[in-house]
């Protein structure tokens, strides 16, 4: 099995996971504010890619399973398994991205 289908989940995988226990899922989104404004998954949290060391220890806090996401699912693989490799075991990526989230979960969804 390749590294990227164990460090992901389907838009759809996630939209289930949220709907039966959404406060144990932490949502991180890896993109720039500018893409963010244009649309964006909730509830989740903003933590740019290149913040997301300094916001390691908050993160760590939290109970639960960790999704990163970005744009095409790139930045928030790499961040996936960097977290991985901080000892944050139960994270995954958004497979696709937001632009899959919005393909199959949210079709109103602005794109860019």
């Amino acid at each position: 099995m390749s590294t990227a289908a164990t460090f992901e989940i389907t838009p759809e995988n996630l939209r289930d996971l949220l709907r039966d226990i959404p406060s144990d899922v932490l949502i991180i989104d890896v993109r720039e504010q500018w893409e963010r404004d244009i649309c964006k998954v909730q509830p989740s949290r903003h933590i740019p890619l290149q913040q997301l060391a300094d916001e390691l220890e908050n993160i760590r806090q939290h109970v639960g399973r960790v999704v990163t996401l970005c744009h095409h699912g790139v930045r928030s693989l790499n961040a996936a398994v960097w977290l991985r490799g901080q000892g944050i075991h139960d994270v995954l990526s958004l497979r696709g991205g937001i632009a899959a989230w919005a393909d199959t979960v949210e079709p109103m969804m602005a794109r860019y």
